[in-house]
């Protein structure tokens, strides 16, 4: 048989008693959750619709770091290197794209002309061409370097005009200077004679002596023979050497004496005293009858 339980009626009315208890804190914590959720709606939608929330959410569209509704384009010249942040906003550009403009600007670019701000990300070919008009650059972000090629530029103008003022003609067929009289400004009047050759005869005069013969420019290297025809000998008065008193050094710098002739004729003097003339220069294996017609304008015993 099986056994059967009993409740008293007091014990139903506790258990009866609890389980309503408990429904109903069921209840409220159902009905506090919702009113907690209405109430923070409420407040968003509060704040939402007040100017400074509309302001914020504007700002959270945009990045966060301009307020952009509502803004009107203008257009006024600018510099996209020294342009502050309000300027490029009443432009009409974005706030990223102002972003964009500064931190290419932290980082050292310059803008040197106004194409390079069509590389602006983002610019269409429509902003640009409206831009475009007003965009000055100013000469402070030029390359130093036009600097240099402005300075060149104006020498070379003025070495130009100075060479017409000082050189404003060649000298004509059938003229002529004297080589051994004329300065570096004479010389380069002959057709074919600039600055170097006309050094290249000074010096060559100073070694020498002087020169005794136009054909003697042929010496020069790379001399060009057609300017000879404007050259002629008048001042025929030659620095000689005195072979029995000059030392080595002042001997072997004639152009046509040399270390090895020098030495030739300072070891005769040694053994066998002074020279007496060309006869006995003749004397010597240094000194070939061509050698000695050379030197003989230029020398003296």
């Amino acid at each position: 048989m099986g056994r059967k339980f009993y409740y008293r009626k007091s014990d139903l009315k506790v258990v009866v008693i609890l389980l309503l208890f408990a429904v109903i804190c069921i209840l409220l914590i159902v009905l506090a959750g919702r009113g907690n959720t209405t109430a923070a709606g409420s407040d968003t939608d509060s704040a939402v619709a007040s100017p400074a929330g509309k302001q914020r959410r504007a700002e959270q569209r945009s990045g966060g770091y301009y307020a952009t509704a509502g803004r009107k384009v203008e257009r006024f010249v600018f510099d996209p290197n020294t342009a502050d942040s309000t300027a490029l906003l009443r432009l009409g550009l974005q706030p990223w794209q102002v972003r964009n403009i500064y931190r290419y600007r932290a980082s050292g670019g310059i803008y040197r002309k106004a194409s390079d701000f069509a590389r602006l990300y983002g610019l269409t070919v429509k902003q640009y061409r409206e831009l475009e008009p007003y965009i000055r650059i100013s000469s402070d972000y030029a390359p130093a370097s036009t600097l240099v090629k402005n300075e060149s530029s104006e020498r070379y103008r003025r070495n130009e005009r100075d060479t017409l003022m000082y050189y404003p003609e060649k000298l004509k067929a059938g003229q002529h200077i004297d080589i051994n009289t004329s300065d570096t400004a004479q010389l380069k009047k002959v057709p074919g004679i600039g600055s170097g050759f006309a050094r290249a005869i000074i010096g060559r005069a100073e070694r020498l002596g002087g020169f005794v013969s136009v054909d003697q420019l042929d010496e020069i290297n790379g001399f060009p023979p057609e300017a000879k025809d404007y050259f002629e000998v008048q001042s025929h008065n030659i620095r000689r050497l005195n072979i029995n008193k000059s030392s080595l050094n002042v001997l072997k710098k004639h152009p046509y004496m040399g270390f090895y002739r020098a030495r030739a004729i300072l070891e005769y003097r040694r053994l066998k005293g002074p020279i007496g003339g060309f006869d006995e220069l003749a004397m010597m294996q240094e000194f070939s009858p061509e050698a000695i017609n050379r030197l003989r304008p230029y020398i003296e015993f």
